[in-house]
């Protein structure tokens, strides 16, 4: 952060006392909840979370220095809200890459596929096409770095669904990701990768 941006330290005070305050919030909506799932607790835990973000971000901006506690911020899900037993699922799964070989992922796209070399010089957007047009997408997930890619972050979710007749929802085939009617997810990041690191480096120091 440059010296113009850098937060002051009246700002830094008032980011506690918004902690403090927030705090006696949660506390109050928790003694007072009317339900397991109260959704003034949900509330109350989330502006408690957003205020120690802001303050642990401004503590260390300023004084170089962190809390020591975790709130957990923006992953949290609402509460299941579809039906016991659902009648059907849907299966939705995103799978980032980063192109790292260009030249290599055009290379195994020509292997397979004529038209990838014809379109557009045998272009990025061809290459990807013709890829992902001749192998399934689990494949490509195992073999990624033969054809250039490096994977990022990936996600899959089992949502309950209603019973659709063919074609029905291929317009727009992801309005139905709704978390509301999470079953189960299944996440991969690098980001867990290192917090395992760092758990076990903890454990050996």
């Amino acid at each position: 952060m440059s010296d113009a941006a850098q937060p002051t330290v009246a700002e830094v005070r008032a980011a506690v006392e918004a902690v403090k305050a927030a705090l006696d919030r949660h506390l109050d909506a928790v003694e007072n909840r009317t339900g397991e799932d109260d959704p003034a607790v949900h509330r109350a835990f989330e502006a408690l979370a957003s205020a120690a973000e802001a303050y642990d971000e401004l503590l260390y901006d300023t004084y170089d220095e962190v809390t020591p506690f975790e709130v957990p911020i923006g992953d949290t899900l609402p509460d299941y809200s579809g039906p016991g037993e659902p009648g059907a699922i849907s299966v939705l799964i995103r799978r980032d890459y980063t192109v790292a070989d260009p030249q290599r992922l055009t290379r195994q796209a020509e292997r397979v596929s004529e038209s990838a070399a014809d379109e557009s010089g045998g272009g990025i957007g061809a290459a990807v096409g013709a890829l992902f047009g001749e192998f399934e997408p689990d494949e490509i997930a195992e073999r990624h770095k033969e054809f250039g890619l490096e994977e990022g972050d990936s996600t899959l979710w089992v949502t309950a669904a209603q019973p659709a007749e063919p074609g029905e929802w291929l317009a727009a085939p992801f309005d139905q990701a709704d978390p509301r009617l999470l079953l189960c997810r299944f996440d991969v990041s690098a980001v867990y990768d290192d917090e395992a690191d760092a758990d076990r480096l903890d454990r050996m120091a």
